[in-house]
């Protein structure tokens, strides 16, 4: 199927100021998930995969402990997602997921980052119909009709699964996370994965070009700034 997934862009952080925005949305992130499932990551499997893309994205160690310490006391932000959705430069279609502790200000400044480009906030399900919302895990050193028969005896719903030169990345719905990767590590061992994510993919492309490319990527510069905002995904293609 050849389906290309985009990594987060906060991990690309260069400068010393995006770096203290990445470690502080990954803390919340990490805060939200651990108060949620357990602050155990042998017994949270979101939360293991969480502190291991956390550490890929050289996030300091001081700062995941703190916020795991900090959904043991049970105490502190009462954060909820807020996903919104809109039309960005070239009519692509942009989805935004947040966590916010006030929703006001929160899409506030999500529709203020649409404003300042030209672009249009648009309402629930605008765009979302038009990405598959799916669990990924990818890695490498196993035979795909192996894996695939360790998922289906666990009783995974297996949506995809590519093999690109020894690659394999399997795909799932959201809610078949946790089955799969524990799936795969009690049947493999410890796995290296080169993905561990819930991503929305799109099912198809807009190009991008001329002007709107600097707007394009204006906007998500300002999305990415926005203290409560989590992850970006859309369907640009620049060209």
């Amino acid at each position: 199927m050849g389906r290309a997934y985009q990594n987060r862009k906060e991990s690309m952080a260069k400068t010393a100021n995006a770096k203290t925005k990445v470690y502080s949305k990954y803390g919340r992130e990490i805060y939200v998930v651990a108060k949620q499932g357990g602050v155990d990551p042998d017994g949270n499997l979101s939360l293991r995969g969480l502190i291991d893309r956390a550490k890929k994205d050289q996030v300091p160690a001081h700062v995941i402990e703190k916020a795991i310490d900090k959904a043991k006391g049970g105490a502190g932000e009462d954060y909820v997602p807020a996903r919104y959705e809109g039309f960005g430069p070239g009519n692509c279609m942009v989805i935004v997921d947040c966590l916010t502790d006030n929703a006001n200000r929160t899409i506030g400044d999500v529709r203020n980052c649409f404003t300042k480009t030209k672009t249009k906030l648009g309402t629930p399900g605008t765009v979302a119909h038009m990405f598959d919302h799916c669990a990924i895990l990818a890695f490498s050193g196993q035979e795909e009709d192996a894996v695939l028969e360790v998922l289906m005896e666990a009783d995974v719903d297996v949506t995809d699964i590519e093999d690109e030169d020894g690659r394999l990345t399997v795909f799932a719905p959201p809610t078949e996370y946790a089955k799969m990767k524990q799936a795969l590590v009690d049947a493999f061992g410890e796995i290296e994965f080169d993905a561990d994510d819930i991503q929305f993919i799109p099912q198809v492309t807009t190009e991008v070009s001329g002007d709107d490319i600097p707007m394009f990527e204006k906007l998500m510069d300002m999305l990415n700034d926005c203290d409560d905002v989590q992850n970006v995904y859309h369907n640009a293609q620049i060209v």
